[in-house]
């Protein structure tokens, strides 16, 4: 299958591309440059470097034009700071320019395409009580997503998306979305005051292995779960400190109240710089503690995603974040395509 990626050199876009590639599609990549001093990509991959956002449609039109798959690995995720409202923000990078790449790879005789999402999206249809969309932006934009790239299946056109929830696993010379975690272990003396709760996880190869099996497989529309582990924050954490040279540090279980008083208190500090986030600050100990687990006969099993060892991802991780951090190394940073 002639497939074109966007956000090939990405964290999960390469691990997508090395995938396919290895099930015997051919890969051309729409990317941002640069690509990360150390990053591996297959020799295969046929890379162009430019803002897909920025090209006019008879340009998208001539990299879409003899493909057969469709595979979106860009966007951005909830960390995203920006002036209220900040949906408009995750509108502009996740939804109204996958709108308009859907529209034309449907013109131009695509097949198949994978969307990567937010296991967000599946919580807030599986915890209706918690009304996630109308309390978090983020979520919201992606249940919007969703709606909209399922709107453009049929028969002829089938429309995958992976409900991605935490990613471990590090791509050299690319700074890790963990940084904000270990950054704030580190200014916590003692200890790590953390809530209950846990989350599903995946690795980088999983998520990879993923792309490839939901475009060959997914047929009309058609969500997937992502969830191969569920650990606790304090299971994951207890591997953040070994990992950053803690063994020994202890995990200190706080109220659901004490955390939301933090969080309302960076809200603040926030809306004073004119910022939003994705997250609502005042409601997320509701989120934070319960537990975001995933059955792997959602998805992880169907797609036949390899076994991984999820202790060894964390620790690619949070490794790379402190090598960055003590050594004082250039890395680029997690950005939307």
């Amino acid at each position: 299958m002639q497939v074109l990626l966007i956000g090939g050199t990405g964290l999960l876009g390469s691990e997508g591309a090395k995938a396919m590639i290895a099930r015997g599609d051919k890969v051309k990549a729409l990317a941002l440059p640069p690509v990360p001093q150390g990053a591996v990509l297959p020799p295969e991959i046929d890379i162009v470097f430019g803002n897909y956002m920025h090209m006019p449609d008879k340009e998208l039109a001539g990299h879409l034009k003899g493909c057969e798959g469709l595979v979106f690995a860009a966007g951005v995720d909830e960390r995203l700071e920006g002036p209220p409202p900040i949906y408009n923000m995750f509108e502009k990078y996740n939804i109204t320019p996958l709108r308009r790449l859907l529209r034309i790879a449907k013109e131009q005789g695509v097949k198949h395409t994978v969307i990567c999402g937010s296991y967000f999206s599946h919580f807030a249809k599986q915890w209706p009580d918690m009304e996630l969309g109308r309390r978090h932006p983020y979520i919201q934009s992606r249940l919007d997503q969703e709606e909209m790239a399922f709107s453009f299946a049929d028969t002829d056109f089938h429309v995958a998306i992976l409900q991605i929830p935490y990613v471990f696993g590090a791509q050299p010379g690319r700074k890790p979305v963990w940084m904000f975690l270990v950054d704030i272990i580190r200014a916590m003396p003692f200890a790590t005051f953390y809530p209950a709760g846990g989350s599903a996880m995946v690795t980088t190869r999983q998520v990879g292995h993923a792309m490839a099996e939901a475009l060959h497989r997914s047929r009309s529309a058609k969500a997937w779960p992502l969830g191969c582990v569920n650990m606790t924050w304090q299971e994951m954490l207890g591997i953040f400190h070994k990992y950053m040279g803690y063994p020994k540090r202890r995990v200190v279980t706080i109220s659901k109240g004490l955390f939301t008083l933090g969080a309302k208190a960076r809200k603040a500090r926030l809306k004073r710089r004119g910022l939003e986030t994705g997250l609502d600050y005042d409601v997320l100990g509701e989120l934070m503690t319960r537990n975001a687990y995933i059955d792997p006969a959602a998805g992880c099993e169907p797609l036949g995603l390899p076994r991984e060892d999820m202790e060894k991802a964390i620790g690619e991780s949070v490794t790379l974040c402190m090598d960055i951090l003590k050594h004082q190394k250039s890395a680029v940073e997690m950005k939307g395509e």
